[in-house]
């Protein structure tokens, strides 16, 4: 145990920088920086590959932050899937770790890189010997799944490059990366796909309108409505909080309100949620196996394919009771999926009752009218903190899959996951910027 361990606690990583609170100007350069780069690898093609089976997979690229093709193929995938299968273990206490002390998350840190690497080489196995990428006649698949490491490893370390020196995390950041450039896409490109239509649903929508054809014009005005309403309903659901009046047990009459979001574990649960689906359902056809094949079916319902979602199925006339069912299962999916991972995530990263509890007294404020007791807090912060969460992860979940089978400019769930993350960094970055500008306010946070 003990060689594990200081491999563990050892393992190659991205220095992290000398002063924790990096100036604004120094994060954003960083997040750009990483950004481009991943735009630059994604347009990078495999060399030797020959076909790309993944192609008509392009639904589940947006989720994985990939483009299939190209040397990051494997996108954030063995990531989420390693903080999946860790969260799993610790919340089963399979794994006993303290993460809170220094050497816990470190330990934690360094299994979930470990487990990170190994993924990056099995699923780069499985893309290429179960034909997901094959190689060009005269190419050892050995050159593919090389070149999948690779890129699978420079994910992970610019993902922590993200999380060390810029704003949120890699992860996040390539998830809206790929739901930009996926929506600009879907709504404006000018280019013309099989059968000589253009890609760009605003074309789409002036042809049909032109042509008389209201069927046509009405679906992907669908298409445009449904994508709006989620948009405005994810930023709305944002900013429902519920406040704890806090004080300063030697400062009387002074005191603050510590608001706890609706979305309490964030976007977190749909991402593991949506990854799960995601490798299930390449597994599932890749490798051929009936009974995966089964669950890869009905997690993924012709609505979520279509334009218009289950509103354009039945505008045509082809809405059938097997599109209702399979739609059902994979609404308790995604319910089911995002409610679990909140419980774990919330119970594993710190943010329970009895951590926050700790955490407000270490900083010297209580509950006006209650002791001074941990216990005392912890059982008060109970009523709230796990309520937000199983409501949280309902929310999201819901959100997510009725942005999926109500047929959003790009997947639902990269949507919903996108709108979160932006919301997200404009708070972390206006909150860096205003303690760049007002030196003060910084210690006033720190302390």
């Amino acid at each position: 145990m003990g060689v594990w361990k200081n491999i563990l606690l050892n393992l190659p990583e991205v220095k992290a920088p000398a002063d924790k609170k990096q100036p604004f100007n120094t994060k954003l350069k960083w997040t750009l920086a990483i950004l481009v780069a991943y735009f630059i690898l994604a347009l990078i093609p495999l060399y030797g590959l020959g076909e790309a089976a993944l192609q008509r997979f392009e639904f589940l690229a947006i989720i994985l932050g990939t483009s299939f093709g190209s040397v990051i193929s494997l996108g954030i995938g063995p990531i989420v899937t390693a903080s999946i299968v860790l969260q799993l273990l610790v919340g089963a206490k399979i794994l006993n770790l303290n993460l809170r002390d220094t050497e816990g998350r470190k330990m934690f840190q360094g299994l979930q890189k470990t487990l990170g690497i190994l993924f990056t080489i099995f699923e780069a196995i499985v893309f290429v010997m179960l034909g997901g990428l094959s190689p060009a006649q005269g190419f050892s698949p050995w050159v593919l799944i090389g070149q999948l490491f690779v890129g699978g490893i420079l994910i992970i370390f610019m993902d922590e490059v993200i999380s060390k020196y810029g704003f949120g995390s890699g992860v996040s950041l390539f998830i809206v990366a790929g739901v930009a450039s996926e929506l600009f896409i879907r709504l404006f490109s000018p280019f013309t796909v099989q059968g000589g239509e253009r890609a760009g649903r605003l074309w789409v929508l002036f042809k049909s309108l032109s042509a008389g054809d209201a069927t046509g014009a009405g679906i992907i005005l669908i298409t445009i409505i449904t994508t709006i309403v989620i948009f405005l309903v994810v930023v709305w659901a944002q900013s429902i909080k519920a406040e704890i009046p806090l004080s300063f047990g030697r400062v009387r009459g002074f005191g603050i309100r510590w608001p706890l979001n609706f979305f309490y574990a964030s976007n977190i649960p749909v991402i593991l949620t949506a990854a799960l689906m995601a490798n299930v359902q390449l597994l599932g056809t890749l490798s051929k196996v009936p009974i995966l094949e089964g669950i890869a079916t009905w997690l993924n319902p012709p609505a979520i394919q279509s334009d218009g979602g289950l509103l354009g199925l039945a505008f045509r006339g082809s809405l059938t009771g097997i599109d209702l069912m399979q739609s059902f299962v994979y609404l308790l999916f995604m319910v089911g999926g995002s409610i679990l991972f909140a419980v774990f995530w919330v119970k594993t990263s710190g943010m329970d009752a009895k951590a926050q509890a700790r955490n407000i007294l270490a900083s010297g404020l209580q509950i006006p009218g209650f002791r001074k007791d941990e216990r005392i807090l912890e059982s008060v912060l109970n009523r709230y903190i796990m309520p937000l969460t199983v409501m949280g992860g309902i929310g999201v979940g819901l959100l997510a899959a009725f942005a999926d089978l109500l047929g959003a400019l790009v997947r639902g769930t990269g949507l919903l996951l996108a709108v979160m993350i932006v919301y997200k960094l404009y708070e972390e970055i206006a909150q860096q910027h205003a303690m760049d500008m007002h030196p003060a306010m910084r210690k006033f946070i720190e302390k």
